[in-house]
């Protein structure tokens, strides 16, 4: 009972960002809550992700024989072939110890003001906040995916300059050093598929975009074919999955991710990188805001840390302390990346002082610790017990200064509160011509450590749109809408990853992962000024008479229309709404019309009506009243007039999505609200944009990259004019 007591005291004390006080540690209060635990009862665990220590420090050299004898025995058991990891084509993944998780939507990757790729200016900001990444996931399809019929590969397909435009970033990249991973998604059953299986097809991706891995999203291993499948298209090409993959498949799996890994007090083992120290593994916990936590387990294991401060559209950063930190740390995992991953680790190697643990990692000529402290005061003094070698130099390496020996023949080190230490003890001839240049720069880099751990907010912007004239009365085709002074909407949204309207706030953190499926609901403010709303969604028809009046050719015009053939609309659908269009296309075919797109609160009350009702008719979801996807494509706007809305108004649910003026920046992520559903909706997966008819309340967050990503088949629109009061 005293074990488990203390146990997840510890734990609970450790993951709320602090171990003890410094008063406790002052008054003995550590050595008191781990003189109650019994000794006895510590039990070795090697199937944890993270194989867990005993607290007392007198069973540490037994815990390290249990590590090591677990270790043998297994890799004897499954007769691990450890081929892959000779082979030199590999070996990169070994020391590739910071990985960034890119929304390719994310504005630091592409502007879409000048239409062109950033990887110069995205890897020089992340070499001044974060000490620059050694690999890049391009994320590319969810949370957008499932809108329309498009394919996980055909998000890449559609990137600004095609496969084409890609490979070219793929190689800016790498012409930088850094290697890049294209995503895969297991679950995409429910879109347009392929003539060839997934396997088949990101083998044909690698060929093409010369790419240097695969992420496994959502798995823990690939494929029993995939292997054979990369090495035929381009050596080199490693698996790393999301979750854990079994032992027997660290064989053929380079790396994977340590994600959500529940660490305690004292710091345990990575499962993956103790049985093969060449596997890399990515500490990540997406939604956290500290990630003091991920920092001390790599460090502690000479293992590797994602970067991931878009998620998946939601703003969620890297506090300063931890960016200073990662700073501080990955000069030193990649000058020592031999150390890293050879054979000489030596987990939890005595501390003098209480709450400060260390790892050993020797080579010839050379010791290196790493420590990390969990206390929430600064520590400082002999740290370490370190047998005195003649002829050899000391160094802290965090610090970037060398040490020397006091009168005791003792070294002094200093770790800040939460924070990291390094300690080298090696001969002059083992350093490096360039040694001295690289204390220079640790040095540099610990003058600016900031150890704030505030998480200032995105502002998140919504672009303003121009009134139009005011007329008296509603125009041809128009329904007049009065709202009442002071209407409020009760408005809902699917609780995904993709956050909000505005920049996740720490309360929030962990939505996107414990509540991935619940609906939240928000109130907004409906303007009080009367305005009238197009009864139908804007026809094919009708935007051609638009392209020839105005002679309107937008900027970019790839998937401009992409269902019409030599610039006329499908035959037989004149009265079907327009798709393939974006949001600027839908901007400039209002202000031709003298109209405006409705904002979103704007589009919901004429869907809803005064009594703010769940359709736009009166009753549930039901046959006869909407496009249902029966047929699986669009209809004419005015098929189905017993699902007309209070306001006259038709295809306010089902048929298209429906753009709205509701456009938001943060500076990283643009985007827009859609209206309405359609009759499209992809089976197979929750992962999936919710499909399908949607309620006159629910609102979709769409994020926005560029115009031949954000054209899709399933979304037009409606206009709006200002009226008279």
């Amino acid at each position: 009972m005293g074990q488990s007591i203390g146990t997840d005291l510890n734990r609970r004390s450790f993951l709320e960002g602090c171990f003890v006080t410094a008063t406790a540690l002052a008054t003995g209060g550590l050595s008191k809550v781990l003189a109650a635990q019994s000794t006895d009862s510590w039990e070795f665990q090697p199937d944890k992700p993270i194989i867990p220590a005993p607290d007392d420090p007198a069973l540490w050299p037994s815990f390290r024989d249990q590590l090591a004898q677990w270790r043998q025995n297994t890799r004897q058991r499954i007769h691990f072939d450890d081929s892959l990891y000779q082979k030199p084509e590999f070996a990169w993944a070994a020391s590739a110890f910071s990985c960034y998780f890119l929304m390719m939507c994310d504005q630091v990757f592409y502007d879409f003001k000048s239409g062109g790729y950033t990887v110069d200016s995205l890897l020089d900001e992340g070499s001044r906040e974060f000490g620059g990444f050694d690999s890049v996931v391009l994320w590319h399809a969810y949370p957008r995916i499932g809108v329309d019929q498009r394919n996980q590969f055909d998000f890449y397909r559609d990137m600004p300059g095609g496969l084409d435009g890609l490979r070219d970033v793929v190689q800016a990249f790498q012409k930088r050093g850094v290697r890049v991973y294209i995503d895969y998604n297991p679950w995409d059953t429910g879109t347009r598929r392929e003539a060839k299986s997934d396997a088949d097809m990101l083998a044909e991706m690698v060929r093409t975009l010369d790419v240097d891995g695969i992420f496994l999203d959502t798995l823990a291993r690939g494929g029993e074919d995939f292997r054979a499948k990369l090495d035929a298209a381009r050596p080199g090409v490693i698996l790393e999955g999301e979750l854990t993959p079994p032992i027997e498949r660290v064989a053929d799996h380079h790396a994977s991710w340590a994600q959500w890994f529940k660490d305690s007090q004292v710091p345990g083992v990575l499962r993956l990188k103790w049985f093969e120290r060449r596997h890399m593994q990515h500490e990540a916990s997406r939604w956290s805001f500290s990630h003091v936590g991920e920092l001390h387990t790599a460090w502690m294991n000479g293992s590797g840390m994602m970067v991931w401060e878009n998620i998946f559209g939601a703003w969620v950063p890297m506090n300063a302390r931890d960016r200073s930190m990662l700073r501080s740390m990955l000069p030193v995992q990649r000058r020592f990346a031999s150390l890293f991953h050879g054979e000489a680790w030596t987990p939890l190697v005595p501390v003098a002082k209480s709450g400060v643990y260390a790892s050993l990692w020797s080579g010839k000529d050379m010791r290196l610790w790493t420590l990390v402290n969990r206390n929430c005061a600064a520590v400082s003094g002999k740290l370490l017990q370190v047998s005195i070698i003649p002829g050899q130099r000391y160094f802290d390496l965090i610090a970037g200064r060398e040490l020397r020996l006091d009168a005791a023949g003792d070294l002094d080190l200093a770790i800040p509160a939460k924070g990291l230490g390094c300690l080298l003890a090696a001969s002059t001839q083992s350093l490096g011509a360039d040694f001295e240049q690289f204390l220079t720069g640790q040095a540099a880099t610990q003058l600016r450590a900031d150890l704030s751990v505030e998480h200032p907010r995105r502002e998140t912007l919504l672009k303003p749109f121009a009134s139009t004239a005011r007329v008296k009365t509603a125009p041809e085709g128009m329904a007049a809408v009065h709202p009442r002074p002071n209407t409020v909407l009760s408005l809902q949204m699917r609780v995904r990853e993709c956050g909000f309207y505005e920049s996740m706030t720490e309360n929030e953190s962990g939505n996107g992962n414990s509540a991935q499926f619940q609906v939240r609901e928000f109130e907004r403010p409906l303007r009080s000024l009367a305005y009238a709303i197009d009864e139908t969604p804007v026809t094919n028809a009708q935007f051609a008479v638009f392209l020839r009046e105005s002679n309107y050719h937008p900027k970019h015009t790839e998937n401009f229309l992409k269902h019409w053939d030599a610039g006329q609309f499908p035959s037989g659908k004149a009265d079907h709404p327009v798709v393939w269009v974006d949001l600027d296309d839908a901007r400039a075919y209002a202000a031709w019309a003298g109209k405006r797109l409705p904002t979103e609160e704007e589009w919901q009350f004429a869907a809803q009506g005064p009594d703010g009702r769940e359709y736009p008719w009166s009753g549930g979801l039901r046959a006869g009243v909407c496009n249902l996807g029966e047929t699986g494509d669009t209809t004419p706007v005015n098929n189905f007039p017993a699902g007309k809305s209070p306001y006259g108004c038709y295809d306010m649910c089902g048929n298209v999505w429906q753009w709205t003026e509701s456009e938001r920046d943060d500076s990283r992520t643009r985007f827009c609200m859609i209206r309405g559903g359609s009759y499209f909706d992809p089976q197979g997966s929750h992962w999936y944009v919710d499909g399908g008819p949607r309620a006159a309340s629910f609102s979709t967050k769409f994020l926005l990259m560029w115009p031949g990503l954000d054209r899709c088949a399933t979304i037009g629109f409606r206009c709006a004019v200002d009226l008279e009061s």
